[in-house]
């Protein structure tokens, strides 16, 4: 992160058209945010189907972790870049958005790194937003996860080329980043360009304002997830690499071998015509039923880990939110709650995929050692 990172924006000569409209819709965005956030905490709060060892374990962590107080700090958690951005951004966006018409790119990206994180949330909500005008105004969802991996790679690279001093850790954690955006991004496009649609916007594609909060929270996962190579490539100074960054990126590593895997593996399940309707029980699928939700669990605590060396303030382990985030976001909100409940619809009353739950994992890719008493 830049030393003057939380200076005052430059003033500029020009104002902005409508400032108070700015400022109106930034509040009522806030507002939808936290209207959000208090639903997924609500979610949170109801009692889980125990389905493994495992999930017995993290139902009662989350007794103790999501009570009132813990519930505070995971809205915190994934509002944080959005929220208390959107109170921070009215000023420094205007000022932005007011010189946009005489400024090179150059001058943006010095405009930016000026702002530090705040223009980099700027950057973020200006991709998301845009594309959610396009999305609705075509009524698709089909560049969702396209225009979610171009904020990864714009943010990654845009903070490595304006960041201070370059250093090997720079290059390192933000070719990590840069080589999981591509890879994950490649598989999802290609995937709904295959299947021409995605279950997940069925309902909120035909829905301007339920769709525009979609793309707000792709915008603030992206912001948060990024938290730890802001900082890095942020810095004036580089902190050398050392023997224990082998350890960041040896969970980094496994995670995106898990990840590509799993997908490749349910790629090559589901186009077989034999398998339709089939729910997958082969690779690394027949040891757990969410392999690639574990990979990209590895693959953000990796990145972690790799960067936490090189921070310079005590401040910067507020990064920690990032793969806290992506574990809770996939473990208890938007990945395996959902699709655990479409696969019980779906399967629930076949035999064989009760015996399947019971001897699989519900993360963990690892050979059963014994039967779960607690597996429905």
């Amino acid at each position: 992160m830049t030393e003057n990172a939380f200076e005052q924006t430059p003033p500029v000569t020009q104002s902005v058209a409508n400032p108070l409209q700015l400022t109106s819709m930034l509040r009522a965005l806030s507002a939808k945010l936290r209207t959000v956030a208090l639903n997924v905490s609500r979610d949170l709060s109801k009692p889980a189907q125990g389905v493994t060892g495992l999930s017995l374990l993290a139902r009662q962590s989350r007794s103790a972790l999501l009570g009132a107080r813990g519930r505070r700090l995971l809205r915190g958690s994934l509002l944080g870049g959005a929220g208390s951005g959107a109170v921070m951004l009215t000023d420094s966006a205007s000022a932005l958005a007011s010189s946009l018409h005489t400024l090179t790119p150059g001058q943006l990206l010095l405009n930016v790194r000026e702002m530090g994180l705040l223009g980099w949330l700027v950057v973020d909500l200006a991709i998301n937003w845009l594309g959610w005008a396009a999305a609705a105004a075509f009524r698709t969802e089909k560049f969702y996860d396209l225009l979610g991996s171009a904020s990864f790679l714009t943010l990654t690279a845009g903070s490595l080329l304006t960041g201070g001093a370059s250093g090997a850790r720079k290059f390192l954690v933000s070719g990590m980043v840069a080589a999981w955006a591509v890879r994950l991004g490649s598989y999802l496009v290609t995937r709904i360009a295959k299947t021409g649609k995605d279950v997940r916007f069925d309902d909120v594609k035909d829905k301007p304002a339920t769709f525009f909060v979609y793309w707000t929270m792709q915008a603030v996962w992206v912001f948060v997830s990024l938290l730890p190579v802001l900082f890095i490539n942020g810095g004036r100074t580089a902190a050398p690499l050392t023997a224990l960054d082998a350890i960041g990126v040896l969970v980094y590593s496994t995670g995106l071998v898990l990840e590509a895997t799993a997908d490749a593996q349910k790629s090559a399940f589901k186009s077989r015509p034999e398998n339709k309707g089939r729910f997958i029980d082969e690779g690394l699928w027949s040891l757990s039923r969410h392999p690639n939700y574990f990979g990209e669990m590895m693959i953000w605590w990796g990145v972690f880990l790799t960067c936490a060396p090189g921070f310079s303030s005590p401040w910067h382990y507020a990064a920690l939110a990032s793969p806290v985030t992506v574990m809770l976001l996939l473990r208890y909100v938007s990945g395996v709650p959902l699709l655990e409940r479409m696969a019980e619809e779906r399967w629930g009353t076949e035999a064989a995929y009760q015996e399947y739950k019971a001897r699989t994992h519900l993360l963990l890719p690892l050979p059963r050692m014994f039967k779960d008493a607690h597996t429905s």
